[in-house]
């Protein structure tokens, strides 16, 4: 039997927020963590992708939290500008919901550093940052290292590649010794496990086994399109499913573009992120995407990284990985808190080897779709 909110020993404030939220019984990667993380313990904990490990360490957080107190008492380190900013709303909607008195401030490294100086003056509780802008800031004397209590690493396996290991190791030896560490992953390597034991001391390993990865409310399509005609494609379904959110996964930027000006064109409301647009226009898109305003987001992988936003029934694979646990990670965009959800591949006949090779390993059965009068229709084997 899953393991109710009300029994950790929470703040009634913070278990009544979760209620609003509908977040009543915790996931597995909860219920192993959470009592060890307010006991203040050190964690590396690894969980599939939509198992709820945002909460997993936020809830034991919030709760250890010297609330009202005006001082950095934690940092939350992410890869991604989009993922930091969700957390970070996160912690929002949880405080409004709560009325717990604790404030948090985003730190992403392309934004104005002056502003953000400013922000640090009023001393929220928790950062959410980007690792080089936490150090940079370090440096400057502008975050008291010296007084954080607690430190995460959301999406460990990123935070400690080549690029920022030595980043993450330096806000380590600035920081005092005696802190709480609490690492999260969907996925898990010797390597990074060899790495993080070099960061922090007494770390309890959580693994939650894989049995249940694939999740049963996400139902799987593909549909025979020629590789020239899969950007065309993409309006025909989207006026076919009549879905009011839909996440498309595109690999390059070029191509994303291109499908954002054909889907505009043919007046869909669109948006799309990518590592080549700016901060603030992937701020933008993802804020009109949330609330309704736009209807289809354009992505590439990187760029939807962490991703988690309400209401997305429909993910659309336009080019499809060759790693089926990739291709996992993409459509569990949706099927969330019990929710159903729906993936379309959009396939050429040189790709269906692959729609094989996922049913095989993933244990998954794809039903063949075509499009016919506005109408998304089953195909005949």
């Amino acid at each position: 039997m899953k393991k109710k909110f009300d029994m950790f020993e929470l703040d009634k404030n913070l278990v009544e927020a979760l209620n609003k939220f509908k977040i009543v019984e915790a996931t597995e990667v909860q219920e192993k963590t959470i009592p060890i993380a307010l006991e203040g313990r050190n964690i590396l904990a690894q969980s599939e992708t939509g198992t709820g490990k945002t909460l997993a360490y936020l809830i034991p957080l919030l709760q250890r939290l010297d609330k009202g107190k005006k001082e950095i008492q934690c940092i939350i380190f992410a890869p991604t500008h989009e993922l930091i900013m969700q957390i970070h709303n996160t912690i929002g909607e949880i405080k409004r919901e709560s009325n717990l008195d604790i404030t948090s401030t985003p730190l992403i490294g392309s934004a104005n550093i002056t502003r953000q100086i400013e922000k640090l003056k009023d001393k929220p509780n928790i950062l959410v940052a980007s690792p080089g802008r936490a150090l940079e800031l370090i440096r400057k004397k502008k975050i008291p290292a010296q007084n954080i209590k607690a430190i995460v690493l959301d999406e460990v396996d990123k935070l400690l590649d080549k690029k920022n290991l030595p980043i993450i190791k330096d806000i380590f030896k600035a920081t005092q010794k005696q802190k709480q560490v609490l690492m999260f992953s969907a996925t898990l390597n010797n390597v990074t496990l060899s790495l993080s034991e070099d960061l922090a001391d007494n770390i309890e390993v959580i693994r939650v086994k894989e049995r249940n990865r694939v999740n049963e409310d996400i139902t799987h399509n593909y549909v025979l399109v020629e590789q020239r005609k899969k950007i065309d494609y993409i309006r025909r379904f989207i006026h076919a499913s009549k879905a009011k959110k839909i996440l498309v996964f595109i690999n390059k930027a070029f191509d994303a573009n291109e499908a954002l000006e054909k889907l505009k064109f043919h007046k869909v409301n669109a948006a799309t992120i990518h590592g080549n647009i700016d901060k603030e226009e992937r701020k933008r898109a993802l804020e009109s995407f949330r609330n309704g305003k736009v209807q289809v987001l354009v992505a590439s992988d990187l760029a939807a990284r962490g991703l988690d936003i309400k209401g997305v029934t429909q993910v659309i694979n336009v080019d499809i990985p060759e790693d089926p646990k990739e291709y996992l990670h993409r459509v569990g965009r949706v099927g969330r808190a019990g929710e159903k959800g729906e993936a379309y591949s959009l396939v050429d006949f040189k790709e269906i080897p692959i729609i094989e090779e996922y049913e095989r390993s993933l244990r998954i059965k794809f039903n063949k779709k075509y499009i016919y009068m506005g109408k998304i229709l089953q195909a005949e084997d």
